[in-house]
């Protein structure tokens, strides 16, 4: 049988089919047939087709207005950046971004389905609930608990209820949101790290680039990697409650609980990601303990000068300076408002303020950050210079939550325990000297000295 030549437009469709000897053979058998319509469904709309490039064309506008309308423009959809210094690309999350929203991965995602709100899970764990729903719940929470944390117990935490309150505990934290964070599948992980103590004559610890005659011998290099370890640390948050509020109003405890304990939480982590001792809890940025921190000697004991903060700035590792952010406590502030620059027999404020108007929360530029977990005035870090891409967050992704009234029994409250494991540490072993030999060594983590 011939094959009849495929029609290019409904005309020549119409007038194909009125010819009787072209009919039959179309409809010769089933197969004739469904050869027929796929090769005249392909020659109207296939590859290389008008109405293929329209639709295409068509597709393209209505998903470029799709992603400007949820604020992704162009450069939305691109690789990751994991330069420690790049924090936002474009829309892209950043690596604190990625630790504390939604992920699937996460142990906690495995009971989401099963909580269809937060008040839901609060109420299921409270052990004032003998409904069988209750007891089918935790019976499901308690199971997917103990293959991610059995020595903790409690009830694991919804990933969605945990994602969001990370991310309120996001908004209150000064290192969480600036830090390296990397989320933890297991309860220690193995990071690696370039070994660099001197940019003088070498870079990350030993690679060298040399210039020379075209085909002259090339000279090796030898870079030094070594790694550090974040070790799943175990913060554990408390809250008594009594019975009464419970039977009255838990729904309001559910919204006491979304706001207080992501506040507490952000609190507890920045006091040890700055100050901890590595002992049982992250290791800080501030203080003798960081092996990669540079105290600047201060001109005045339990003073803080122009100078110092001058000196300050030129300790900061080049790459760094747009970046850092300056951290004081509230005892530093009124010398910072106050201070002054001596110019021969006169002088000039450094701060210019308006006392009217909001202060000029910044120095050179760079952000400044109040914390009462800074050091107190006249001590080590009641004034620091610091880029904390180099410091790294180690973050589990799982909690766990339980409630007793073993704890206070005679006081008639319900005590709630929420556990987080996190660790932290600074990225950099020690600090660096320049290429130009001086023995003012450069860091990510400046301080004044006490």
């Amino acid at each position: 049988m011939t094959t009849p030549t495929i029609p290019r437009t409904s005309n020549e469709l119409a007038e194909m089919l009125a010819d009787p000897k072209t009919l039959s053979e179309v409809m010769a058998s089933k197969e004739t047939l469904t050869e027929f319509i796929t090769a005249y469904g392909q020659a109207q709309q296939g590859d290389g087709t008008e109405l293929n490039r329209l639709v295409a064309e068509e597709t393209q506008k209505v998903f470029a207005q799709m992603l400007k309308d949820n604020g992704m423009e162009k450069g939305a959809i691109e690789r990751p950046n994991l330069d420690p210094q790049a924090k936002r690309s474009g829309n892209m999350l950043t690596s604190h971004q990625q630790a504390t929203a939604y992920n699937p991965a996460a142990a906690g995602a495995s009971v989401d389905k099963h909580f269809r709100n937060n008040l839901e899970y609060v109420s299921s764990i409270w052990h004032k609930n003998t409904t069988a729903e209750a007891a089918e719940k935790v019976a499901l929470l308690r199971n997917a608990a103990s293959s991610v944390s059995p020595a903790d117990g409690g009830f694991l935490v919804p990933e969605t209820l945990r994602a969001q309150l990370m991310q309120i505990a996001l908004e209150q934290s000064i290192v969480r949101p600036l830090a390296t964070v990397v989320p933890m599948d297991s309860a220690r992980v193995p990071m690696p790290i370039i070994d660099s103590t001197s940019n003088q004559g070498s870079v990350f610890g030993g690679m060298i680039a040399y210039w020379g005659e075209e085909g002259a011998m090339l000279q090796d290099s030898n870079p030094k990697f070594g790694r550090v370890e974040l070790d799943a640390k175990k913060l554990t948050g408390l809250s008594a409650v009594p019975n009464e509020l419970l039977q009255d109003s838990i729904v309001s405890f559910a919204s006491l609980i979304e706001t207080l304990w992501p506040q507490a939480l952000a609190f507890s982590e920045d006091q040890a990601f700055m100050a901890g001792n590595g002992v049982g809890k992250p290791l800080g940025f501030l203080g003798a303990k960081n092996k990669s921190a540079v105290a600047v000697t201060r001109g005045t004991a339990s003073k803080i000068s122009y100078v110092d903060i001058v000196n300050m700035y030129a300790r900061m590792l080049p790459s760094s300076l747009g970046n850092a952010v300056w951290i004081c406590s509230p005892d530093a502030l009124p010398q910072l408002l106050q201070m002054s620059l001596d110019v021969g027999t006169g002088g000039n404020s450094v701060f210019v303020v308006n006392a009217s108007a909001a202060m000029p929360m910044s120095i050179f530029g760079r952000p400044l950050i109040i914390s009462e977990k800074a050091g107190q005035l006249g001590a080590r870090g009641d004034l620091a210079f610091v880029d904390l891409a180099y410091y790294l967050i180690g973050d589990r992704q799982t909690m766990t939550a339980d409630s007793s009234t073993d704890y206070q029994f005679g006081s008639d409250k319900t005590t709630f325990r929420i556990i987080q494991r996190v660790d932290g540490r600074p990225w950099l072993q020690s600090a660096i000297t320049p290429a130009n030999g001086s023995a003012n060594k450069l860091s990510p983590f400046v301080e004044l000295a006490a």
